[in-house]
């Protein structure tokens, strides 16, 4: 009897502290809420409207979503990312569930006979082998050339948007799958520093290498590439395919004592880039910057932009080809490209996406013959080898991934990272939500998404009867028209044809490596 009685008093306590709570918020709803209509109206109950809210993209997600319904990315896209990085069976049973008739939707056109490997050939060996086709920094004759020993590599992600954690796993990853690094506009972390090869990124802030005022110092961008060996390249962040023409922004809340120190920011206040360079004034003292950084450090530069207006791109490749000389590559953003904060508008409407951006720029340059001094990178939501066969048959040479790599490492698309609550630790300064991040079972999770990238790349490529992708063709991929012209190619779509890469076989370039790594690959047989 004690104990049914002090069961039952408890149990009595448990409400009246239960309904205790609820008048409180009722009360408070009521006589001091002016904020919301909602909970004022509907007191109590009101608040499950906003708690809804906060996991609509969960709810949707898992849901209500099928599966090629959500964007940016489908719980297909999704689920080939997850399965491949978790070393999962990411095949697909029962045949496509796609609109095959859907305009837009492409086609890539398998040879009759695929390419046939001999039991030598280095893809018998190392299934994931795929080396650039090009050197970049060959033809302006850099001190410090250099190919990068994967075709998809880690795009520009800033630690500040990302978390310490999320940058270790993605470097140590990037390590074990030969991929690059780039460190995005927010400087070179102590995270960038685990063994990849790395891409030095400055945008209009000159994050790392700025001075007391602000201005872009080319002796400290000297040292941080002298201190830092792995560091192979820079890259000139002119704009970005989610916000072209407005600066990077860093949310007050995600600026941490360590973020302040490496970006020489204060903290407590947003970090929001000029819209416009202050280190030159037009594309001749840009390309004089180029020329004066790649000098000064012995590396290639290029630049990085997303694309709109055409006249500045024309101005560019004629100033190339009266000096002989320009940025040693050139990263196109599609307008669907990912970002840590953005205004909506500019996310949503400024810009041209990937397809339309590269083509138009491919083309300024094709006319002027500087294709082939330029590696050409391509970044806008083209994780997927499809996606990147697509790219590669307009002229790309190389294949940047953001958010496609934070899927990889546990990103869930719950596209909150302008928040600091990132729930998956992977774009949030939140110490007890990085917590969750393991980096040795995550950097293993995105070697092994690059890697089945890679595979699935190279089967693509040697069912159309090549050997490397650099040997796609505008031929090779037809693009579904939605009307009575059923399909059409690629090079009558966008209207040119791409350059051929000059390409001797794999075997070559394992050769290159063989050599002793990123050096020497001077020898123009190879490049």
């Amino acid at each position: 009897m004690l104990l049914e009685f002090e069961w039952s008093t408890i149990h009595l306590q448990w409400w009246s502290w239960t309904l205790l709570i609820i008048f409180i918020i009722a009360t408070r709803d009521i006589f001091f809420n002016r904020k919301h209509a909602i909970s004022h109206n509907y007191p109590v109950v009101g608040h499950l409207r906003y708690l809804l809210e906060k996991i609509g993209p969960e709810l949707r997600q898992y849901i209500v979503a099928n599966n090629r319904e959500e964007l940016p990315f489908n719980r297909s896209d999704r689920a080939w990312i997850y399965t491949s990085s978790k070393l999962l069976n990411n095949y697909q049973g029962f045949g496509t569930d796609q609109d095959i008739h859907a305009a837009g939707y492409h086609f890539i056109k398998p040879s009759v006979f695929p390419f046939r490997m001999d039991e030598d050939h280095p893809n018998m060996i190392d299934k994931s082998f795929l080396p650039c086709a090009k050197v970049i920094g060959l033809h302006n004759n850099r001190r410090r050339p250099y190919r990068p020993q994967s075709i998809i590599n880690i795009s520009a992600m800033s630690f500040g948007s990302l978390s310490a954690k999320a940058i270790e796993s993605l470097n140590m990853g990037a390590k074990k799958s030969n991929c690059y690094h780039n460190t995005g506009e927010g400087g070179l972390s102590p995270y960038h520093s685990y063994g990849a090869d790395v891409i030095f990124q400055f945008g209009t802030g000159y994050f790392g290498v700025r001075d007391e005022n602000g201005n872009l110092s080319l002796d400290k961008l000297e040292k941080l590439v002298e201190n830092n060996p792995f560091v192979r390249a820079i890259e000139i962040k002119l704009s970005q395919g989610a916000k072209p023409g407005k600066g990077g922004v860093l949310p007050a809340a995600k600026i941490t004592k360590e973020i302040a120190g490496i970006r020489h920011v204060p903290l407590g206040k947003d970090v929001v880039s000029p819209s416009f360079h202050k280190a030159f004034n037009g594309i001749d003292e840009l390309l004089d910057l180029i020329e004066e950084i790649a000098e000064r450090t012995g590396l290639p530069v290029g630049i990085k932009s997303a694309v709109g207006r055409l006249e500045t791109w024309e101005y560019l490749a004629e100033k190339m080809l009266q000096r002989g000389s320009g940025p040693d590559f050139i990263t196109i953003d599609g307008g669907e490209g990912g970002t840590g904060a953005a205004p909506l508008s500019f996310a949503n409407h400024v810009s041209l996406p990937f397809f339309y951006a590269f083509s138009s720029v491919y083309k300024v340059f094709q006319e002027k013959g500087l294709c082939k001094r330029i590696v050409w990178i391509a970044s806008g939501r083209l994780g997927l080898p499809a996606q990147a066969v697509k790219a590669m048959a307009m002229g790309a040479d190389l294949i940047n991934v953001a958010r496609e790599a934070m899927m990889s490492i546990g990103c869930i698309q719950a596209q909150s990272c302008h928040t600091n609550r990132c729930p998956a630790g992977v774009a949030t300064q939140n110490k007890w939500l990085q917590s969750g991040i393991s980096v040795p079972l995550k950097s293993d999770r995105f070697a092994h998404y690059a890697e089945s990238f890679r595979k699935e790349l190279i089967e693509l490529t040697m069912a159309t009867g090549h050997e490397h992708p650099c040997e796609f063709s505008m031929t090779d991929v037809e693009i579904s028209m939605g009307d009575s012209n059923y399909t059409t190619t690629l090079r009558d779509c966008f209207g040119y044809d791409k350059e051929k890469v000059h390409f001797v076989n794999t075997q070559a370039l394992k050769d290159c490596e063989h050599l002793g790594g990123h050096i020497h690959w001077r020898n123009p047989v190879h490049a």
